[in-house]
């Protein structure tokens, strides 16, 4: 017998159809309550349709509905306006339906379905800027000044639970209820972290200011046991970030287009003569309930005495320090950008690490590295309050190891930092492994610009060459064509080390002590570079007729090491393949036949003696 009940799928059919006629009816009904002043009741039955609404479909139109509808109200100034004692309440519940809403928006950021992860992305942004638009111009504070235009806020609060849901990433609902596969718990989503980089943290100043600032708050707090990769999350963006300012003239862009207003004078710079009828501003009666801002005296920009750039510490002077200063000063000091991104960081660097995990830690800690010396070092109010921990990533060897020494290096030249045992920790990298890696051109690279200064002792250097020299015997042909290069160039440029091409060294003979560690007492000063001479005999020409620089007076220019470091077997052999003959090789020759006979090459009854045929007859 038929059953008389629908099919599945006309059933899905029919009650998708009867879903979206609610959301539209529910939607109506907020509408005509918000123009007539009446109750908004139905904006607790939409959103409970949201949160059971499984499908992709339902639930953007629920969530659009729902975006509607609080930006209607934002407008209307009620979650900022409350005289009396009915609206206080009404105001309480309103904060509650959008806290709701707002969980579900960052619980869909993890939602497997991209098009729901982006608009709900989009859709907290925006809500963020008719939040703080909305504060701006109802909040007591901007009624009650003497000002002509409203006191600029951003609402901080709004702003915290976007970034805690990037950093956290919970879980989508659909997934929960639905039974859906799960993603990847806890790791952003790359189309979020794009669409949020490029849309708001790499364009927006105050986007990126209150980023850094949240960030550094939460990733400090988050547990790594219960959230694994939060730190990884942070680092994400962080690693992304590579339009940070270098001048107060570029602070010009905003989300919230208030806070592009010029922030009131500071105390200091009306004492130095900049007088204005303006009053200067207060701080922000924050929404975000956190009263964190004395951590900023510990990032200020320490004074350092008679400053040769003496009209950039005037300027700097003239900001105010950074603790002294509003949120909307801040956001327009280019000092108050350096100490929350500082913040950031420091706050992120000892979290980078996987439980149970050791490669994927040190995987965190290599991507950290790739952009300290470039993209972090420069921007940090103190880049010296990285060096323990950068100090403790030399530990870990290979290219990780290397990187921190590069950071390690820039400390020192540029900052400052004393190290005294940098390159002894440099030296203990120069083992037979480091030939044979495939970050071997990143390490010559390194080395080079390491040992670049004309006024390292030549102890220090000869044992660096020596070192790679005594390498080179069982190094692969690819490796030895970058020593030779990079041999000659340390000689050019220490020519205190050029008798170690002029003595004659043997294997047995040699002072060099290769156990040692300690790259000054090495006695490779005392030594030869026995080693690279013996590679004119190298089974492969390139090697061997680039060794022959060191026999010819040393009259050329030092060599670019960028045309050797990524030479590889392959390309040695499109080399020679591909190599113009100039004169073609001898393949066979006349002799004469009495001569070959006294050569020992014939028999004395003329006919040819295989030689080593006779050798092999028994």
């Amino acid at each position: 017998m038929p059953s008389s009940l629908p099919s599945p799928a006309k059933k899905r059919k029919t009650t998708n159809s009867q879903n979206s006629q609610s959301i539209q009816k529910l939607e109506q009904q907020i509408t005509d309550a918000i123009n007539n002043n009446s109750s908004l009741n139905p904006l607790v039955d939409l959103l409970d349709l949201t949160t059971t609404t499984f499908t992709a479909e339902e639930c953007s139109k629920s969530v659009y509905a729902l975006y509607r509808s609080f930006v209607m109200i934002i407008r209307k100034g009620k979650f900022v306006v409350a005289n009396e004692e009915n609206e206080k309440i009404v105001k309480t519940w309103l904060w509650e339906q959008m806290n709701g809403y707002v969980d579900v928006l960052t619980g869909l950021l993890k939602d497997e379905e991209k098009g729901l992860r982006v608009s709900s992305l989009q859709i907290l942004m925006s809500l963020q800027k008719y939040l703080s638009t909305s504060f701006s111009e109802h909040s007591p504070s901007s009624s009650s000044s003497s000002s002509t235009s409203p006191q600029p806020q951003f609402h901080a609060s709004h702003f915290r639970k976007i970034v805690n849901a990037l950093i956290v990433c919970p879980p989508s609902y659909r997934s929960r209820g639905a039974g859906l596969s799960e993603r990847e718990e806890g790791l952003v989503d790359l189309d979020v972290l794009d669409a949020f980089h490029d849309t708001w943290l790499s364009v927006h100043d105050d986007i990126r200011w209150f980023f850094l600032r949240e960030a550094g708050s939460i990733i400090s707090k988050v547990s790594v046991k219960e959230h694994p990769y939060a730190s990884q999350n942070l680092l994400s963006f962080l690693e992304k970030l590579t339009t940070f300012p270098t001048d107060s003239s570029e602070l010009n862009a905003w989300w919230v287009e208030e806070m592009g207003k010029a922030p009131a004078k500071t105390k200091r710079q009306k004492k130095a003569g900049d007088e204005s009828d303006e009053e200067e501003d207060e701080p922000l009666a924050e929404n975000d309930e956190n009263d964190e801002d004395d951590w900023r005296k510990f990032f200020d920009e320490p004074d350092k005495g008679k400053d040769k750039d003496s009209k950039a510490k005037l300027k700097t002077k003239s900001e105010g320090r950074v603790h002294t200063l509003n949120i909307h000063q801040s956001l327009h000091s280019l000092p108050s950008h350096r100490a929350v991104f500082t913040r950031a960081w420091l706050a992120l660097l000892p979290k980078l690490s996987i439980p149970g995990d050791p490669e994927g830690t040190k995987c965190l800690v290599l991507r950290a590295l790739n952009v300290m010396h470039r993209g972090v070092l420069p921007h940090l109010t103190r880049p010296v309050l990285v060096m323990d921990w950068i100090g403790v990533c030399v530990d870990y060897g290979g290219v990780a190891g290397l990187l921190a020494l590069n950071g390690l290096y820039a400390l020192m030249k540029e900052y400052n930092l004393d190290y005294p045992s940098f390159y002894t920790r440099l030296y203990a990298f120069l083992d037979r492994d480091v030939l044979h890696l495939k970050h071997r051109a990143r390490f010559f690279r390194m080395i080079e610009l390491f040992l670049s200064s004309t006024h390292l002792p030549a102890t220090l250097v000869a044992s660096f060459v020596k070192r790679l020299a005594r390498l080179s015997l069982s190094a692969p042909p690819a490796a030895i064509v970058m020593i030779i290069p990079f041999t000659y160039n340390m000689l050019k440029r220490h020519p205190a080390l050029m008798p170690l091409i002029h003595r004659d060294g043997e294997p047995g003979n040699d002072p060099f002590n290769a156990s040692e560690k300690n790259p000054f007492i090495t006695k490779a000063i005392e030594s030869s570079l026995w080693e690279i001479q013996t590679h004119a005999s190298h089974y492969h020409p390139s090697v061997s007729t680039l060794v022959k620089i060191f026999s010819e007076a040393f009259t050329k220019q030092k060599y670019g090491m960028e045309d050797f470091l990524d030479h590889t077997y392959s390309t040695l052999f499109e080399t020679e393949v591909n190599r113009k003959i100039k004169k073609e090789p001898a393949l066979a020759m006349e002799q004469d036949v009495e001569e070959r006979i006294r050569a020992g090459l014939f028999g004395n009854d003329g006919e040819g003696r295989d030689l080593v045929g006779s050798l092999w007859t028994f």
